[in-house]
C-alpha cells in the first residue's frame, strides 16, 4: 500500500466586494503585471466566488481564501479566516449589535476625527 500526500492547495488574500446570496461572497484579488511590451506596470483583478460557511464576512473584509474541491457551479474557494474587518460604520455596529467579532480579525486603522482645542 502506497501514501499518498496532498498537494499544497492555492491561497490568496483579497478583499469581498459583494455578497451575493446565503454562504457566497465574491471576492476580489487585485495584482500587477508588467505590460508585454511598454513594460508599464498594470494594475489587474481577479474575481472569485466564495464560499462563506458561517456568513461572517461583510462587504469590505481582507480575507484570505483557499481553493477547494468544486461546492457549486462557480464556487471553488472557501474562506480560511478573516484578515481585517471592513472600516464601514454601518457594517461595525452590525457586527457590534450581534457580537461579532472574529477572534483572528483586527480591525483596519480608522481616521480619528479631528478635535478643537
Amino acid at each position: 500500500m502506497s501514501t499518498t500526500t496532498r498537494n499544497a492547495r492555492q491561497t490568496l488574500i483579497g478583499t469581498v466586494t459583494s455578497r451575493s446570496g446565503d454562504k457566497s461572497v465574491k471576492v476580489t484579488i487585485p495584482y500587477k503585471i508588467p505590460h508585454p511590451r511598454y513594460k508599464k506596470v498594470i494594475n489587474r483583478k481577479t474575481i472569485v466566488h466564495v464560499h462563506d460557511e458561517k456568513n461572517e464576512t461583510h462587504v469590505g473584509d481582507k480575507v484570505e481564501i483557499m481553493e477547494t474541491r468544486p461546492i457549486s457551479r462557480l464556487k471553488r474557494f472557501r474562506i480560511l479566516r478573516i484578515v481585517s474587518l471592513s472600516a464601514d460604520v454601518e457594517v461595525a455596529a452590525t457586527r457590534a449589535a450581534a457580537g461579532v467579532t472574529p477572534a483572528n480579525a483586527e480591525p483596519t486603522e480608522a481616521v480619528p476625527a479631528p478635535t478643537e482645542s
